[in-house]
């Protein structure tokens, strides 16, 4: 009798404690990806100044007569200051939230590095605002047992599989048939950083985990994951630069951010699972939000103004009287029935008036005395008439 009495106040101690499980699951989540998002969207506005910031200081450098190099200017250390700044706090979201909500958050450093227009600055708000609320809540604690049991699952191989093949042809492509084509060099990004985005998540939690107190370094997939982040990491900068060369920058911006986000969350739900369990309606407003943020980049990115090439020629407003040149039906033959001086493109007599011009006289030479040692030619000063 005691002991059906305990199990009867097993049972029913039981149904509480699991209604309380979820609840307590979902805000823990919630605070996870809330605390993840504001670091990842941090960490890009501090990029996207400390861009800014560096550029102002080649600008200024160029403009002016300073001798000092870019390296040797206190605005130039504090943008990379700044810089290293925001991408620490980009490394360290990836530790609390998924990759499928920090990825496509990269929009707002294209939101704060050109001149906005308004449609497209709210069609990114509102894009990320959709992504930050139906974000998936798989919080995986990052271990090495973990990682190694994601890393030999049949649908990441898969997924490597694809993704190899698909590189080694886009690498053919463009190295052996010189295809040039925008779309090509930066799905090769894209590629490479789809792997950069899953090995610093795995980095990234796993150092988390380490400084909690459960020891991961010690793993030999931590070291795995470290080298082939590094390494991804490097030939994406080198492929971007390369594209960089040969395409405008906006346009760069646009497609990779489309192009990078989609591959990467793809990546990141086949690896880590993301979007295991999640209902229907929160993965088609996730996808919803990705569109809107993708349309936003386009658009802010497509209306920016472009540079204007310099070109060394002398502008008809910079000389004296020529401004309106064109309105009066000026022609820009000089008049050459009065006088004129060369490079100038209009009647003014003060100017020949204040400058004389130099001119050599020749003396005619006595042919019979061959004795005479006279010289020739003699030369006026050149005087100025004040």
């Amino acid at each position: 009798m005691d002991g059906a009495h305990r199990a009867a106040l097993q049972l029913q101690q039981l149904p509480p404690a699991s209604s309380a499980d979820p609840v307590s699951e979902a805000s823990f989540s919630y605070k996870e990806n809330l605390i993840g998002a504001l670091l990842a969207i941090f960490g890009h506005l501090v990029v996207s100044i400390a861009l800014n910031l560096q550029k102002y200081c080649h600008i200024r450098l160029a403009g002016s007569k300073d001798p000092r190099a870019y390296f040797k200017t206190k605005t130039w250390w504090l943008g990379l200051f700044l810089m290293l700044l925001g991408e620490l706090g980009v490394f360290a979201s990836y530790a609390f939230a998924p990759l499928s909500l920090i990825v496509p958050l990269s929009a707002v450093s294209v939101i704060g590095r050109y001149i906005l227009s308004f449609v497209g600055c709210g069609l990114a708000i509102v894009g990320t605002y959709l992504l930050v609320t139906f974000a998936p809540n798989s919080h995986e604690k990052m271990t090495g047992e973990n990682i190694i049991r994601h890393l030999v699952s049949w649908p990441f191989l898969l997924y490597m599989l694809v993704e190899i093949i698909l590189f080694c042809l886009l690498l053919y492509f463009y190295k052996e048939r010189n295809a040039n084509n925008i779309v090509v060099i930066l799905l090769l990004v894209a590629l490479l950083g789809s792997m950069t985005v899953v090995t610093v998540k795995a980095v990234a939690g796993m150092l988390v985990l380490s400084i909690q107190g459960n020891l991961q370094l010690d793993y030999p997939i931590f070291y795995v994951m470290f080298v082939c982040m590094v390494a991804t990491a490097i030939y994406q900068a080198a492929f971007l630069g390369q594209a960089s060369q040969m395409h405008d920058s906006s346009l760069i911006a646009s497609v990779g951010y489309i192009l990078s986000t989609t591959v990467a969350i793809t990546a990141g739900a086949t690896f880590y699972l993301d979007f295991l369990g999640e209902d229907v309606l929160h993965v088609c407003m996730f996808a919803l939000g990705c569109l809107i943020a993708f349309l936003g980049v386009f658009l802010i990115t497509r209306n920016r103004k472009k540079a204007i090439p310099f070109e060394p020629y002398i502008s008809m407003d910079a000389m004296p009287g020529m401004q309106n040149m064109h309105d009066k039906g000026m022609t820009v033959q000089p008049d050459l029935k009065a006088s004129f001086s060369y490079g100038a493109l209009e009647n003014n007599d003060n100017i020949s008036e204040i400058y004389a011009p130099a001119t050599l006289p020749i003396m005619q030479e006595e042919h019979g005395s061959r004795s005479a040692s006279g010289v020739p030619y003699r030369v006026l000063e050149h005087t100025k008439k004040e």
